[in-house]
């Protein structure tokens, strides 16, 4: 093996050329309703870092389905930024949610200012 074919000396040589690692908080983000996607999502400027899936239901439940935060904002409040955009526009447009995201459905059991969002089976 010659020296120059060493990939720890490659690594090194590319991490020296590489940006410092850009730092934002949750605070930073937006959550965004996209219905033509059916989903909400989390956006740091045009990067989308999140989203929320949901339904639509006719007697005005929205149904949270799945939630994804992007890896290198987990663990950073960033899915707790999205969980509480989400129910804040649920609450501005007078809905109620049916949690089925594990995420968001702990997120209201922590969080009682939210627990009359969920909807009362019917």
């Amino acid at each position: 093996m010659h020296e120059h074919d060493d990939p720890d000396r490659l690594a090194t040589y590319f991490r020296a050329d590489a940006p410092e690692e850009v730092t934002f908080s949750p605070e930073d983000a937006v959550v965004v309703d996209v219905p033509e996607a059916s989903r909400y999502e989390l956006r740091l400027g045009d990067r989308v870092v999140g989203f929320a899936e949901y339904r639509m239901r006719p007697d005005g439940r929205v149904v949270l389905a799945h939630t994804e935060i992007d890896e290198e904002c987990e663990g950073r409040g960033f899915g707790s930024r999205l969980a509480a955009g989400v129910l804040e526009d649920v609450r501005r447009k007078g809905l109620e949610v049916t949690p089925l995201c594990p995420f968001i459905a702990r997120y209201i059991e922590l969080h009682p200012e939210h627990h009359d969002l969920v909807a009362v089976r019917r």
